[in-house]
């Protein structure tokens, strides 16, 4: 973790599973968190191969401890089958588990039980600029991205390069997610160029040279893997007819840059849907860590290519509209799409998100923020 960085994910109570992408800081965060727990660190191949051989090593090591104690269990989808230990040592030794992962794939796959629900799931988040207090720079975040591996690195090109190309290794290859792993890396710059846009399934497979159905299952590993993340299509019971693809983003703006191979600095053109992308991320990020909406969509009518609003937070029967752009000059043509949306029932704020300076009110019930206001607001749960 750089320096004293500090995280906005608080553990509950009980046991738990934290999941994240390779080089969110789980490792670190939970070292900080529990520095007293037991700790059983499955990236070490040595260890690994023993539970490989006989997982009743596991359980020994387990009874081994004071009743009551915690454990964490490092990178838990390595070994899927030690969950039915732990439920076991839960149950009889009331001890207490952090579960992490960066896949939740072979998990879901191999058809464990995911302790039947004595263990809540959590997420941890690429840095936000809340974490990263005074060292926050937009630039540098839509240029580089802010997961915590590449944040810290001297030369960071280097490393999100070493990023992607461990992701290939480790995340696909040594899971054996796909056989064809020369086909899943024509796919994945394909898919970076899908960063923020409409999902089109039959372009990527066309784009990528495979077929529609292996498109499917490339899609489903990205997901399962934690890199990328789709936003459905809100729907509602407007005057239009709403669109029913969802939207691809991935989690980080410096890997969507990585896996296309884009070394320069972000340009006007790329800017925008970079962003929109981050902003998406930030949004999850603080539906998970402070709750500040149920569920995250976009809308769109069937009916228009141009019309559309970039973020609809649900909390309860509540809905905040969001429109983000990436212009320091505000345009009343920012403000077409939160118009269109104004009739929908339960709509409480419409805000749109810029790089001006100027906190305006440019039409009834509209809001234009600059993005500093904005964070701040989102730090405050958008209240």
């Amino acid at each position: 973790m750089p320096g004293d960085l500090s995280r906005l994910f608080v553990p509950p109570r009980g046991s738990y599973f934290l999941f994240g992408p390779r080089g969110s800081g789980k490792s670190t965060w939970l070292r900080h968190l529990h520095p007293d727990a037991y700790w059983v660190d499955l990236l070490d191949e040595g260890r690994y191969q023993r539970y490989l051989v006989d997982p009743s090593l596991f359980s020994a090591e387990l009874d081994a401890l004071p009743r009551g104690a915690f454990v964490v269990v490092d990178e838990v989808q390595r070994l899927p089958g030690l969950l039915n230990v732990i439920h076991q040592k839960l149950e009889t030794r009331r001890l207490r588990f952090a579960l992490s992962g960066s896949s939740a794939r072979k998990l879901r796959r191999s058809g464990v039980n995911l302790l039947a629900g004595r263990a809540v799931r959590r997420s941890l988040h690429p840095f936000v600029p809340e974490e990263l207090e005074g060292s926050f720079s937009l630039a540098r975040t839509l240029e580089w991205g802010a997961l915590p591996i590449v944040w810290a690195a001297p030369d960071k090109q280097d490393a999100l390069e070493a990023y992607v190309q461990m992701y290939l290794k480790e995340e696909i290859q040594a899971e054996a997610a796909t056989r064809n792993l020369p086909g899943f890396a024509r796919f994945l710059p394909i898919a970076g160029l899908f960063h923020g846009q409409t999902l089109n399934v039959s372009a990527l497979a066309r784009d990528a040279g495979v077929a529609r159905t292996t498109v499917q299952g490339y899609l489903e590993i990205l997901e399962d893997t934690l890199f990328t993340f789709q936003l459905p299509a809100y729907e509602a019971r407007l005057r239009v007819r709403e669109r029913r693809h969802p939207k691809l983003y991935w989690v980080d703006p410096g890997l969507a840059r990585a896996v296309i191979g884009d070394r320069d600095a972000p340009d006007a053109g790329s800017r925008g849907r970079l962003l929109e992308g981050w902003i998406a991320q930030l949004l999850r990020a603080y539906r998970d860590y402070r709750g500040i909406c149920d569920e995250i969509a976009y809308w769109a009518p069937a009916e228009s290519k141009t019309t559309e609003v970039d973020f609809l937070l649900r909390r309860g029967r509540r809905l905040l509209a969001l429109e983000v752009k990436a212009s320091r000059r505000w345009k009343t043509e920012f403000t077409k799409g939160l118009r269109a949306i104004e009739g929908l029932s339960g709509l409480e704020r419409r805000i749109v998100v810029y790089l001006g300076e100027e906190r305006l009110r440019p039409e009834k019930g509209i809001e234009a923020l600059p993005l500093g206001d904005f964070l701040s607001e989102l730090a405050r749960g958008l209240g």
